[in-house]
């Protein structure tokens, strides 16, 4: 990669940083380090522009509705990258990667790219396993849910629209979205580092079961 590139990965990093070092709720900016992290492994497999594909893992939760609320322009993203000197095609490729990248219930969208498949997986990769789990517990205690409730069904057919307003525990949400992502994943590599950490959310589940009685 050259150096301008490099450059504005650099900048791109200071500027997300910037916007999200403090959060909470399982979306800081350690979330996007390991996103960059997962998406260089799936790279070493897949053959995809890594320039795209890493500016895409840095701003994809800029403009997240869950943390900026009407950004669904993506303003945050387009203002930094209207400020470099990247192609208005490169740009487009970045921007079209980040509408995809989030899961949406049933309204979900695979990417057309080998960009964006990538950018899907390396995120969907750092919501499942042991720092799935933790990122799970994290949101919910700072969205008030509560870890588990006895009474509620599961959901797994909810629209867009349903999933944003949805407000089931902390454990509904492994069976509503956390266990379906392995079979979501796009890329072999992405399938083949799934499996370990999907096995690892299934005995943390069938502990938290025989601690509490309660589990399905």
């Amino acid at each position: 990669m050259d150096c301008t590139k490099e450059k504005t990965i650099k900048a791109c990093e200071d500027y997300v940083r910037f916007l999200l070092d403090t959060d909470s709720s399982g979306h800081g900016y350690d979330h996007i380090e390991r996103v960059v992290a997962n998406a260089r492994k799936i790279l070493e497999k897949e053959k995809a522009d890594t320039f795209v594909v890493i500016m895409a893992c840095l701003l994809h939760d800029v403009d997240d509705y869950k943390l900026f609320p009407g950004h669904e322009d993506l303003q945050n993203a387009v203002s930094f990258l209207n400020g470099q000197d990247i192609d208005p095609g490169i740009q487009e490729n970045i921007l079209s990667c980040i509408r995809t990248v989030s899961f949406k219930g049933k309204d979900t969208k695979t990417p057309d790219t080998i960009e964006g498949k990538v950018v899907q997986d390396a995120d969907r990769l750092d919501a499942i396993g042991a720092i799935g789990i933790a990122r799970a517990f994290a949101y919910g205690g700072k969205h008030d849910r509560r870890l588990y409730d006895r009474n509620e069904t599961y959901r797994t057919d909810m629209s867009f629209e349903e999933y944003r307003r949805n407000k089931s525990s902390t454990i509904a949400h492994f069976h509503e979205k956390l266990l379906l992502l392995k079979d979501m994943m796009n890329t072999e590599e992405g399938k083949r580092l799934a499996e370990e950490r999907h096995a690892y959310m299934l005995s943390f589940l069938e502990e938290f079961a025989k601690e509490t009685g309660y589990g399905r």
